[in-house]
């Protein structure tokens, strides 16, 4: 009788569950924030802040266990299925459920059916992802996203969310009529989630990627700029990636290349496929 027990990878599983215990970290923060709304609204005000923090941070962790998966080069059923787990989790639920008590809780009927079509599609995506990643897994790797990938759709929301606390919100912890941008974008990002739109996955950037020193300076910049101005900075990157999704078709091949920087593993060279066990 042949071994059905699933392989489990340690480490990019372990990556996975840090962008478990981040959405779960973030929704607590919403519920408590949520309690304390209408008698500390600084309070609240406060975890909200946290929770976009834990949500952001699921980003690092979703980005680092598919990069550990491709270094293991060792695909995984269970690493997939575990991810789209914790996904639906930090990038579904906690986002639908920050808008939902930021914005839409005087509109009950109505913000149910905002948020809920928000993680419908966030589901429904992920589902076709792991649908497609299954039948596949022989034919190929594909170094494009089909459909606006549901990490960045959260991202978008949390580090827009972050810019406007920033922004507008430094004295009195309320982001005033600018909130009223949430409800469209969650619903402008759940079509884009699951349309025919096109997105690099970036696969081929590894831990083996070289890079000339000038491109190396600029992406090196370009990372410790974005530390120095946490507060708007991940909001530039993240919508310039969901922009970027709309200009790419008109983009020559070169050019894709060029901003891209798309490179071949060792496996890729040969022409065989490069397993992916837990990249979205």
């Amino acid at each position: 009788m042949s071994d059905q027990s699933p392989k489990i990878y340690l480490l990019p599983n372990l990556m996975t569950a840090g962008n478990l215990f981040c959405g779960f970290a973030a929704t607590l923060k919403i519920v408590q924030g949520a309690l304390l709304q209408g008698s500390d609204a600084e309070a609240a005000a406060a975890l909200f802040h946290t929770a976009i923090w834990y949500i952001l941070g699921a980003c690092i962790f979703d980005l680092l266990d598919g990069r550990l998966a491709r270094l293991g080069g060792q695909d995984s059923a269970f690493g997939r299925e575990f991810d789209s787990l914790a996904d639906i989790v930090s990038f579904g639920l906690a986002p639908a459920l920050m808008v939902y008590r930021i914005v839409l809780v005087d509109f009950p009927r109505a913000g149910w059916v905002v948020a809920f079509v928000y993680l419908l599609c966030g589901g429904l995506r992920l589902a076709r992802f792991n649908c497609i990643a299954a039948a596949g897994q022989k034919g190929g790797s594909d170094k494009n996203f089909r459909g606006f990938p549901i990490p960045a759709a959260a991202g978008v929301i949390a580090s827009l969310t972050l810019f406007m606390l920033w922004w507008l919100g430094e004295r009195d912890h309320d982001i005033g009529r600018w909130k009223w941008v949430l409800p469209p974008l969650m619903l402008f990002l759940s079509f884009m989630m699951f349309s025919g739109f096109s997105y690099p996955s970036f696969k081929g950037l590894g831990w083996k990627t070289t890079r000339s020193a000038p491109r190396f300076l600029i992406i090196a910049v370009v990372l410790i700029f974005t530390v120095m101005n946490y507060e708007w900075m991940p909001a530039v990157l993240f919508l310039s990636y969901l922009l970027y999704g709309f200009i790419r078709p008109w983009l020559s091949k070169a050019w894709q290349r060029e901003i891209e920087e798309e490179a071949e593993s060792e496996n890729g060279e040969h022409g065989e496929p490069e397993p992916v066990e837990n990249a979205r």
